[in-house]
């Protein structure tokens, strides 16, 4: 998937349970007090840890990093923004925006599922796992001076709860309340069976100024700076071109020992393209300095300027350990055109991969198949008996092959136009009903077949003409809609689409984020993820199974169980990943030699500025103002 602070944010999918390593603070009856939260075992850092071991801990401070959005998150795009208010679902929200609040616990990279204090010093949860009182730091503040206190916390949360995006809402589903009982104790109430990584979600999400939202709507549009708390404010702005973020120079909570050698840099800004190739000439002419590419054509041929020949432009390609996720061509079956299976998996059948990966992409991807890609989360070969034993219940509600080898999108010859795959397709559309009349692909109410692909960015077209191409043998109309980024957005939170492309990803433990995905509540939630509109109570029951799994071997087994649910319905068209991180920057930036496995590349959190590279490039960039 995507965003929050990367640093605050555990993915999509965590866990919490208490943790070891108990701070001696006192706790009540049948409390257990810690400096931290973590799903399946002990936290790896002690109470007295001085900070995170990837990080530069003498990392300087200064300079800027200026980039492109690369990840979104709620209401954000990544070629505009309208709005700076980036939790609910009206407008357009700007990147970034994470920068500018403090959460209640921050994220520790080299773990896949543990949060460390950052507003709140410890956190006591009670023997149930329902309730969970946090204490505040009495140090930490609003950037106007004002005291961030519990009352601040508890607004932020229940305000949240009812007012939030609807990818907020419904990950603290089983969020009750928050209270404060004075200004140092937060006190959170969890539903009894509540999802697993519910409370650390919680604790991920920005912290607001209750009295600063007394005088304001909190779920308008707005383009007025809120106040924040974090370690940046914002700065310069021009809506939908760029945003800039100042960092505070005197933040209360930048000697933590989870924030030791992060936010390095004195700014931070995103310039905003609405076409790749005309953000890739704003790279090339240093308008920023870094770049993850995620264009292999782009990373292929047009890296030949100057820069990257004397060396003022590095390129690197850093191994992505983390799960791949999915990125495809989701089918919204809600229109009864999409219903049958059958017709899913035809329109699937006229995708080429090996073509488009050979002639397009420069062989620069592998095919993904799984929700789970490049993790142990992702199905493989038969059931093993502890799948089956979660499946059983479903066997004659669901498609057989779920109790055999899971799903595998077909290999074509290469050709571009492989006969026997649309052979397939043929006969699967005919089987549904589907038949052919003057070469034209009729549904079973007569009318003519016709598909719309919604995209809003002129890059990916290549990829759409083939494709296109090939349903057009099998007698279907396909045509391509090209639209601004406000119109994609409000189209697709009203799903009012036939297919669009998404990528999203989930942790190594997943958890009540998969709702937003995969759940017959979010097929009928606006804005939710949930694009094919998968409303299915089997893959509803094995979501459960994940969320509830309480240790890691039950959670693999459920995991895998609820891939083959996913991949036997058809939902989708597959397209491609790379288990790598392609960048590309101005040699101005350092970065810690052994960046940590659960937070991709760290940037820019925990990367700094060289002043000596920064003069040898060439000085200041473009637009800075120094």
């Amino acid at each position: 998937m995507v965003q929050l602070n990367r640093r605050n944010v555990l993915g999509l999918g965590i866990g919490a349970l208490a943790a070891a390593h108990l701070c001696p603070a006192a706790a009540a009856e049948g409390e257990t007090v810690a400096h931290g939260m973590s799903a399946f075992g002990d936290l790896k850092y002690r109470a007295d840890f001085p900070h995170f071991d990837y990080v530069n801990p003498r990392a300087p401070k200064g300079g800027l990093f200026s980039t492109i959005p690369s990840v979104r998150a709620f209401n954000q795009s990544f070629h505009t923004f309208n709005s700076l208010n980036a939790y609910v679902l009206k407008g357009d929200g700007a990147q970034g925006m994470g920068l500018t609040f403090a959460t209640l616990m921050a994220r520790a990279g080299d773990e896949p599922d543990a949060m460390y204090g950052l507003a709140a010093s410890s956190v006591a949860i009670s023997r149930d796992g329902l309730t969970y009182r946090f204490t505040m730091r009495p140090e930490a503040r609003f950037h106007d001076g004002s005291k961030l206190t519990a009352r601040d916390a508890a607004f932020s949360l229940n305000i949240l709860k009812a007012k939030g995006h609807p990818l907020i809402t419904q990950q603290m589903r089983d969020f009750i309340k928050a209270e404060a009982t004075d200004d140092a104790t937060l006190v959170v109430t969890f539903a009894p069976k509540r999802g697993r990584d519910v409370p650390l979600f919680t604790a991920s999400l920005p912290l607001f100024s209750e009295a600063y939202y007394a005088k304001r709507p909190f779920d308008e549009s707005t383009m007025e700076v809120p106040l924040g708390s974090g370690p940046y404010k914002v700065g310069h702005f021009e809506s939908g071109r760029s945003i800039t973020f100042d960092r505070v120079k005197d933040w209360w909570g930048a000697k933590l020992p989870v924030n030791v050698g992060s936010n390095n840099f004195d700014t931070v800004r995103f310039e905003f393209y609405r076409d790749r190739d005309v953000a890739f000439e704003g790279f090339s002419g240093r308008n920023y300095l870094y770049r993850e590419e995620f264009t292999s054509r782009i990373w292929s041929t047009r890296y030949d300027f100057p820069a990257v020949h004397d060396g003022r432009v590095k390129r690197e390609q850093l191994p992505d350990g983390t799960p791949s996720g999915s990125q495809g061509w989701f089918i919204n079956t809600r229109r009864d055109k999409f219903k049958d299976p059958r017709v899913r998996e035809a329109i699937g059948c006229a995708f080429d991969f090996e073509w488009t990966n050979k002639t397009i992409m420069y062989g620069a991807y592998q095919r993904t198949v799984s929700p789970f890609q490049n993790s142990d989360l992702m199905a493989v070969g038969p059931p093993s008996p502890d799948e089956l034993a979660l499946l059983a219940p479903y066997r004659g509600k669901v498609q057989d092959e779920v109790f055999g080898a899971p799903f595998l999108p077909p290999a074509s010859d290469g050709s571009g136009q492989d006969r026997a795959l649309l052979r397939r397709g043929g006969q699967l559309l005919t089987e549904a009903g589907f038949a052919i009349k003057d070469r034209q692909r009729l549904t079973p109410q007569g009318e003519p077949m016709r598909i719309e692909f919604l995209l809003d960015e002129p890059s990916f077209q290549p990829h759409h003409m083939p494709f296109i191409k090939n349903l057009g043998t099998l007698g279907i109309e396909a045509t391509l809609r090209l639209v601004d980024p406000v119109q994609f957005r409000a189209r697709r939170d009203d799903f009012d689409f036939d297919m669009a492309i998404e990528r999203f990803g989930f942790s190594t433990v997943p958890g009540d984020a998969l709702r937003s995905f995969f759940s017959s509540q979010s097929a009928a939630t606006k804005g939710s993820n949930n694009l094919a509109g998968i409303a299915d109570p089997a893959i509803d029951a094995m979501m459960d199974q994940v969320i509830a799994a309480d240790t890691r071997a039950k959670l693999v087994v459920a995991a895998r169980a609820l891939d083959r649910l996913i991949r036997a319905g058809r939902y989708w068209v597959p397209q491609w990943y790379s288990a790598s991180h392609r960048l590309a920057y101005w040699d101005v930036f350092g970065h810690p030699p052994n960046l940590p496995k659960y937070i991709g590349v760290g940037a820019p959190d925990l990367w700094w500025s060289e002043p000596k590279a920064a003069a040898a490039a060439g000085g200041d960039v473009k637009g800075e103002g120094k």
